[in-house]
């Protein structure tokens, strides 16, 4: 994979139909994609030379994505907002060009409005996996 550009790790929001219409959220300026997966310890007595021992395939796995920038209009603002309040996982798509697709379903964790006086209004929000994600290489 070639060196890729921060700016064009897309974020999107389906409509919540059952065949879904993803809209791009906002003009993201910062994006983490966090992957993680819990481990158990199965260390015992017999564990060779007292060395940790981990359960292999046991773990709970999720995916946590946080960005922060400004909305790109009211229909995706509305849309996120909505999300939030209503606490409901809607399935969402982040796109790492010449990558990688994630989609899966998501809760709006956290959701923050901030700005200065002499510049837009912002926006930062935390998603987290409620469900399976795939994952696509495109």
């Amino acid at each position: 994979m070639a060196a890729q550009a921060g700016k064009d790790i897309l974020l999107k929001i389906s409509d919540g139909a059952a065949t879904p219409v993803f809209t791009t959220v906002a003009g993201l300026r910062a994006r983490t994609i966090s992957l993680n997966a819990q481990t158990i310890d199965a260390t015992d007595g017999d564990s060779a030379g007292r060395w940790r021992e981990l359960l292999a395939g046991s773990g709970v796995r999720s995916v946590a994505v946080s960005g922060s920038g400004v909305f790109r209009d009211a229909a995706s603002d509305a849309a996120v907002r909505d999300s939030f309040f209503a606490q409901t996982a809607r399935v969402w798509r982040l796109v790492i060009p010449d990558f990688v697709q994630l989609e899966g379903p998501f809760l709006v964790a956290a959701l923050e409005y901030a700005g200065d006086y002499d510049g837009e209004a912002s926006f930062a929000l935390s998603l987290a996996s409620a469900g399976a994600v795939t994952f696509t290489a495109i």
